[in-house]
């Protein structure tokens, strides 16, 4: 089977990815959740950063012995998908990059220390991951929530504080604007119609600047698609596979 090495994003692990796994199967894909350092089972982290996250995703490759892997990243794993691209731009067979940006700006600006601010907040209250969890999932997800809560919540309230805090400082340094036109790999931008951290029209700007990218918007799905609609999401991302690699379904 073709193996998809899954990159989670900043609130939660790579147990999120876990309704794709028998889909995926189904049709071919070897589903490979990643858990970043610091997440999942991995001791907690004090640093993060993305090469550091991305040279981790590259021995964890070598180590499972993978040969042109597809990557699929969702929001901060997107960014690292995109990392790993420049950083080995012919290692992967295809990219998929989920709920993502290019850049997250300038660090030292007004906006990137607001949300560095507003997202450790709760925790410099005293409040726990585990605590917001529930309202956390409703900021991210768009009308229809998702049929995956119970998973969510418990995903989203397991990252350890460390981790968490610094995967936001980590967030706020990310900037890869200037390789989306050398990326060389057939690559899909998925976006949520309902997403306010990776807003759609964003999403599609990136995938203009990418060559031959594919762009799909999801309706009614905000930041999480993969656990909101998960059929809509599965059929997107496997269609854009079959056809890559494949050929036509």
């Amino acid at each position: 089977m073709t193996p998809v090495v899954m990159l989670h994003g900043i609130g939660a692990d790579g147990r999120l990815w876990r309704p794709q796994r028998a889909p995926f199967a189904a049709c071919g894909y070897e589903a490979i959740p990643l858990d970043f350092p610091g997440y999942g089972a991995r001791p907690p982290v004090d640093a993060l950063d993305f090469e550091t996250m991305a040279a981790d995703v590259e021995a964890a490759i070598g180590a499972r012995s993978l040969k042109r892997p597809v990557l699929l990243g969702h929001s901060m794993g997107g960014m690292v998908a995109q990392t790993l691209l420049r950083r080995r731009p012919d290692a992967y067979a295809a990219a998929i990059l989920c709920a993502t940006s290019p850049a997250f700006g300038n660090p030292s600006g007004e906006f990137q220390r607001e949300f560095v601010a507003a997202r450790l907040k709760p925790l410099e209250e005293g409040r726990t991951l585990a605590d917001i969890a529930p309202e956390t999932l409703a900021a991210l997800t768009g009308p229809g929530g998702t049929p995956f809560r119970d998973l969510a919540i418990e995903a989203l309230g397991a990252t350890p504080p460390a981790t968490f805090r610094a995967a936001v400082r980590a967030l706020v340094t990310f900037d890869e604007r200037a390789n989306l036109g050398a990326i060389g790999v057939p690559v899909l931008c998925l976006a949520g119609e309902a997403d306010t951290n990776a807003p759609a029209p964003m999403m599609q700007r990136m995938a203009g600047k990418i060559p031959g990218a594919a762009y799909v918007c999801l309706p009614n799905t905000g930041h999480l698609p993969n656990i909101e609609a998960p059929d809509a999401f599965d059929a997107a991302v496997l269609d854009f596979l079959d056809r890559h690699l494949k050929g036509p379904r």
